[in-house]
């Protein structure tokens, strides 16, 4: 029972994460609180791949509830191994979406925000790399939305915090399925002898 209390505290610590990703990833879509840049479609290509929302938010409520569901689950099907095989799955999903958030939001911080820069809407420091992220002078560029590199800067690096820690918690929900499920029944069904 001991593993099945560890998932479900995990489940509760992936939640709060789950909910911070789904709001950083909607208020990317808000930049300096209007909505009429997302509606005429000036916003950054990554900030559609809904990373905060899919990836770091309903793919990791899924893994915690099913985290959460575990004791249920193994009193239903009377073993412990088989409700932590479904943990297994649950944290490769887990894994998959953190994994994604994080990768996106890592894109979309090194392309930079889409903005109005001399007349023009356009992607001002895709050409730079990363390098823009340490050069302050040159954010403003950027006319409009205002302040929109601090905003970017600011609600991807959180979604690239928050997606690494859901990413190592379901990682470690993954291991300690995965000997359980697989060890487990091996250990219990020893039989131990002392020849004298």
């Amino acid at each position: 029972m001991c593993s099945l209390g560890f998932a479900k505290s995990l489940g509760f610590a992936l939640i709060p994460l789950a909910i911070c990703c789904f709001v950083a990833n909607v208020l990317l879509f808000f930049p300096d609180g209007e909505v009429s840049f997302a509606r005429d479609d000036h916003l950054s290509t990554y900030v559609w791949y809904f990373m905060g929302i899919g990836g770091g938010g309903i793919a990791i409520i899924i893994s915690a509830l099913t985290f959460l569901s575990m004791a249920k689950c193994a009193d239903s099907c009377g073993t412990e191994s088989c409700a932590m095989c479904g943990s297994v799955i649950a944290s490769l999903i887990g894994l998959a979406g953190s994994g994604y958030c994080f990768i996106i939001s890592a894109l979309a911080m090194i392309e930079g925000p889409r903005c109005l820069s001399k007349s023009n809407w356009i992607t001002p420091f895709q050409e730079k790399g990363p390098e823009y992220l340490f050069d302050r002078d040159s954010w403003s560029m950027c006319e409009q939305p205002a302040h929109i590199v601090e905003w970017n800067v600011t609600l991807l690096s959180i979604l690239l915090g928050l997606s690494l820690i859901e990413f190592l918690i379901c990682f470690v929900q993954f291991i300690s399925g995965l000997v359980s499920a697989v060890c487990r029944p091996c250990c219990y069904k020893q039989q131990y002898s002392l020849s004298a």
